[in-house]
């Protein structure tokens, strides 16, 4: 019972950041972490199809999430990391928001406050694509029900 109470307590205190990203050769990223109480990230996976139509699952060894520049929303003082670089097997790319503020304030619905909006996409200085990027658990910590 104890190591239910403790699993379940680590699980509200966690996040995620989750991307759908669509390559302008015609491939497409899906890729998402689970993060834990201190930032660290407690799984990851996603899928990546090729230009070709080839699905590669990719296993949490796979992924690496790292964060770059932050906005602090003036609204709600939470600060997200909106610039990412993310790496999927072999291919690194970087996110940039389409603008920065793209906070979401669901308190009176689902209870959340959380940034989810439109990414550019680059490999490098090249530009690859658009996409969407959610970040979640970055103010008050999640409330799961």
């Amino acid at each position: 019972m104890q190591a239910l109470i403790a699993t379940v307590a680590q699980i509200r205190k966690m996040g995620w950041d989750w991307i759908g990203i669509n390559l302008d050769d015609g491939a497409a990223l899906m890729a998402f972490r689970i993060r834990g109480a201190e930032g660290e990230q407690c799984w990851a996976g996603g899928t990546f199809r090729s230009k070709d139509g080839i699905v590669q699952i990719l296993q949490p060894a796979d992924m690496d999430f790292r964060a770059g520049r932050r906005w602090v929303s003036p609204r709600t003082g939470i600060s997200y990391p909106v610039h990412w670089q993310v790496r999927a097997a072999n291919r690194v790319f970087d996110l940039d928001p389409l603008l920065d503020d793209q906070e979401n304030d669901t308190r009176l619905s689902t209870g959340a406050i959380y940034w989810e909006g439109a990414v550019r996409t680059y490999e490098g200085q090249t530009p690859m694509g658009r996409g969407y990027f959610e970040l979640t658990g970055y103010g008050d910590r999640l409330k799961l029900r």
